[in-house]
């Protein structure tokens, strides 16, 4: 694009990134989000996290900080990102990027999903990564799948419930691969401090694109 318009590559690449900025400004914050929903007469959204992975730097080149970014979990370097959806697999909310090493439970505790669920009196269901999430067992907020222990299986009524709630959060997994399809986000390699802004213009062009 330089080359064929007589620029020089950093003007293009500032364009880029106004585009960019300004398809992320069209997506609703938290607490709109969440208006939105309960304004429709929706009563639960999906609550899913998903690495988006990153170029791997050694250690002795990149210091100590990189390591922030390597998920223990998924053996890969990447940044996390939390997503609410309806019941019908839109997406409607993505969080900011997270070091991979972070879990999905700190994720969520990090932007008070739980308080501002139940201050719109919404319910959340997702998997098992969210178990604890909820700190009122009595009246809970997050609903998740039972875990088995070492010693203490399942029960089938319990496989029941997990296979019921898989069910239900098939939608979100849909929804993340409509995301996942842009090429871009195979592996990121621009700098981690414009990922949050890329994915939010993804995260529009998405909407847009499933909605035609």
């Amino acid at each position: 694009m330089a080359g064929g318009n007589d620029v020089s590559a950093t003007t293009v690449r500032r364009w880029v990134m106004e585009v960019i900025e300004l398809l992320a400004a069209r997506v609703p914050r938290l607490e709109r989000a969440l208006k939105k929903v309960t304004r429709k007469g929706g009563h639960v959204v999906l609550i899913d996290g998903t690495l988006i992975r990153t170029r791997t730097r050694t250690r002795r080149r990149y210091g100590k900080d990189n390591c922030r970014n390597y998920s223990g979990k998924r053996k890969a370097h990447g940044l996390l990102f939390l997503a609410l959806t309806d019941d019908r697999g839109r997406l409607l909310w993505l969080s900011a990027a997270r070091p991979g090493r972070s879990s999905e439970i700190t994720t969520a505790r990090y932007n008070k999903l739980v308080e501002r669920l139940r201050a719109h009196e919404l319910g959340a269901i997702g998997d098992l990564g969210f178990t604890g999430l909820d700190d009122d067992p009595g009246n809970p907020v997050v609903i998740t799948g039972c875990k088995a222990a070492r010693t203490k299986p399942l029960t089938s009524a319990k496989k029941q419930v997990n296979q019921l709630i898989a069910s239900v959060r098939a939608v979100c997994e849909h929804a993340f691969a409509h995301l996942k399809n842009w090429r871009i986000i195979t592996k990121l390699r621009l700098s981690a401090r414009y990922a949050t802004t890329l994915l939010r213009a993804l995260l529009v062009l998405t909407n847009t694109e499933v909605a035609r």
